[in-house]
């Protein structure tokens, strides 16, 4: 898997890749507000993730995740905090973004 050294570079590369749609959490799904796109935990697939850890500051952490629907007709980033600046998620959702963490 590529590595990057910031959070703009993986998602300018992921989009160059397909990966398009600027997904957010949504407590227990996925959205993208742009084209109204909403996918529950068990829609999609997050096929590759890159974890970013501030060096000084831990606002700066961040994770970035490759996101393809199972129908394959919806693929998209989406970025989360984590640790103390983490969004609020259902259980399922937790249980989807963690096994990917």
């Amino acid at each position: 898997m590529q590595s990057y050294e910031t959070v703009t570079e993986a998602l300018k590369d992921l989009k160059a890749k397909g990966f398009t749609v600027d997904f957010n959490i949504a407590f227990d799904k996925i959205i993208c507000s742009d084209n109204k796109v909403c996918l529950n935990p068990n829609e999609f697939e997050i096929t590759e993730t890159y974890r970013f850890e501030g060096e000084t500051n831990p606002s700066d952490e961040d994770v970035v995740y490759a996101i393809e629907s199972k129908d394959g007709k919806v693929k998209g980033t989406m970025t989360s905090a984590y640790g103390m600046y983490a969004e609020t998620v259902s259980i399922e959702m937790l249980k989807k973004l963690s096994v990917h963490k």
